[in-house]
């Protein structure tokens, strides 16, 4: 029997680096919209303007001061230095016919040779080197994904993995694209936003460091990654949550769910699970849902989420 959410009588906390500025601000569903700009425009219910409905601190108050666990740290780092999402051909993220062809300099991608381009160069640089070959080649459309990291509980053994792997396949195959990671539990932190990009190490020192509780509150974590992908101007907008969707506290989390141009849920399976909430926050997401029962299943899970948007 699904147990009722706890409602909570205190506002949570979104921790963030640069105060307001530099945190989204999330709002209830059906809030109106702001109108400042694009991606305002183009994401209902969700405001970068003004907030009430949280309370908002520094990151710092959230990581704690001292290294995370050597053997969970070590474990993370090294399962993260060996797995990356299979790399795609020539563009990370191909439109059928998307993108702007552009001429540049051989990168070992393309192999249609802009001969006068190359011949200009050649005049100057009379035993070229490989760079010195100009091709065209298409460049992709831009990309953008919000990961929702749920860390409620205690951030151990096969939960751990699993965050460490999902972080570094994501980092290691967007490349030029841009990666926000969101951790949630009954509060939420940014600890990566999308217009400050964040190495992927420190992404995961950062994540194995969060002070947290017990309780989920998956419907504030949404809402943390709808309002920072919404910042987003790139036509693909892509959202990723992570949890076995056990929420326990706070409002329904699928009225935050249609705010988002994709969301995809990876659903943790190795312990107690709720599949029937994950698949409607999918659905509701117009996105896909795959079970995630170790680490391991997860890079093939994510080549096939990100492969449909």
């Amino acid at each position: 029997m699904r147990r009722k959410p706890k409602q909570l009588d205190d506002l949570p906390s979104l921790f963030g680096r640069g105060g307001a500025g530099g945190t989204p601000l999330p709002v209830e569903a059906g809030a109106p919209r702001a109108t400042s700009g694009d991606a305002d425009r183009r994401t209902p219910a969700a405001t970068l303007t003004s907030a009430a409905n949280c309370e908002l601190r520094d990151l710092g108050e959230i990581l704690e001061d001292r290294a995370p666990d050597e053997d969970v740290a070590r474990m993370a780092h090294r399962i993260a230095a060996r797995l990356s999402i299979r790399r795609r051909p020539r563009d990370l993220a191909p439109d059928a016919g998307g993108g702007h062809v552009l001429p540049m300099r051989y990168r070992h991608r393309s192999d249609d040779v802009d001969l006068d381009r190359t011949m200009d160069v050649l005049t100057e640089h009379p035993f070229p080197d490989d760079t010195d070959i100009v091709v065209r080649e298409r460049v992709g459309t831009r990309r953008s994904v919000v990961l929702i990291v749920d860390v409620s509980g205690s951030m151990r053994g096969e939960k751990v993995r699993m965050a460490a792997a999902t972080v570094a396949a994501l980092t290691g195959d967007l490349g030029e694209h841009e990666l926000a990671l969101v951790a949630f539990w009954s509060d939420a932190a940014l600890l990566g936003p999308l217009h400050a990009p964040v190495p992927g190490p420190i992404l995961l020192d950062r994540l194995l460091r969060i002070r947290t509780g017990g309780l989920t509150n998956v419907h504030f974590g949404l809402s943390v990654g709808a309002a920072e992908l919404a910042r987003s101007a790139a036509r693909q907008r892509t959202a990723i949550l992570l949890t076995d969707a056990i929420h326990n506290a706070g409002p329904d989390p699928r009225t935050v769910a249609s705010r988002f141009p994709r969301l995809h849920v990876l659903l943790q399976t190795d312990g107690e699970h709720d599949a029937p909430l994950a698949a409607d926050i999918a659905r509701l997401g117009r996105g896909s849902i795959r079970p995630v029962r170790t680490y391991r299943d997860v890079a093939p899970a994510l080549n096939v989420m990100l492969g449909r948007t």
